[in-house]
């Protein structure tokens, strides 16, 4: 078994581990890479069927090629597609293209809250319906008390403090010093009723790790990562405001593989193109502990 078998039947063993615990779980799909890979880890671990909802919220600001795969990948898998949505926030034009907020308040308002909301239930949900191929608002408004994540600890400062089984309160809040410890396979899945669970199945993986895999399973990745012949491509998706490519002219995934091999990123952070980090001054820390992915 080579190392990024190893790191599948963990995440494997994770996602398994994680159904049969908890009750009401859905996953967070962004459409990135990472993302991505869960999801195609999520059909591996279950035979091809993931038993549970495919959460995506929805800023109204993501470059619209990610809209188009991830509905495309949504009907051509039968997955059960959900978003939401901070719609007061976007009608009250609270965002930063509109000039009413920094970045960060945006980023607050349009994923943290919306995501807590979507997650409670107390904001609504849009669900794929497969017959007619359009979105509907779902009726069913119960709390998901656990939620898988692609998070991974290389990638930013304060997902290096997550933990493979990592608990919130009732409102996503997270407090950092109080994580349970996991030694080995050993996972805490013994939580007070009432707890949020996020759940992080690639924590150990790297981007080159991704990479690797993608290349291994042949999964079908946004173009958006690839140069385009403009000699740019971006490294980490997100809301097209805020959002910016690379110089690079890797037009493969062999060429993504060997460009991250070579050290010509090793002193660019993988988050280097979000504004929002430089504005959180480098990090996400404060914004994850109120419940951003």
């Amino acid at each position: 078994m080579d190392h990024i078998e190893r790191l599948e039947a963990r995440s494997v063993h994770v996602f398994r581990e994680a159904y049969a615990n908890f009750k009401n779980m859905c996953m967070l799909w962004s459409i990135g890479k990472d993302s991505t890979v869960l999801l195609w880890l999520a059909r591996k671990a279950f035979f091809g069927h993931v038993p549970f909802p495919l959460v995506h919220i929805d800023t109204n600001y993501k470059i619209p090629e990610m809209i188009e795969y991830r509905d495309k990948l949504a009907k051509k898998w039968k997955l059960d597609m959900i978003y939401g949505q901070n719609e007061e926030a976007l009608e009250n034009k609270q965002t930063f293209p509109e000039g009413n907020a920094t970045r960060i308040e945006c980023c607050r308002l349009l994923k943290t809250t919306a995501l807590r909301n979507t997650l409670n239930g107390r904001g609504k949900r849009y669900r794929l319906n497969h017959d007619t191929g359009e979105y509907q608002v779902d009726r069913n408004r119960e709390p998901y008390t656990g939620v898988i994540v692609g998070v991974r600890a290389d990638e930013e400062g304060s997902r290096s403090k997550e933990r493979y089984f990592s608990p919130r309160d009732t409102e996503n809040l997270w407090d950092i010093g109080d994580q349970p410890p996991e030694f080995w396979n050993q996972y805490k899945t013994d939580f007070a009723p009432g707890t949020h669970l996020r759940i992080h199945p690639l924590l150990d993986w790297t981007e080159l790790d991704i990479w690797k895999y993608i290349k291994r399973e042949n999964i079908p990745t946004v173009s958006l990562y690839y140069d385009q012949g403009n000699g740019k491509r971006y490294r980490s998706l997100g809301c097209y405001p805020c959002t910016f490519p690379i110089d690079s002219t890797a037009k493969t995934v062999d060429e993504v593989i060997e460009e991250l091999e070579s050290g010509l990123l090793k002193n660019i952070a993988e988050r280097s193109g979000r504004a929002q980090d430089k504005e959180d001054g480098g990090g996400l820390e404060e914004l994850r502990k109120n419940g951003y992915m």
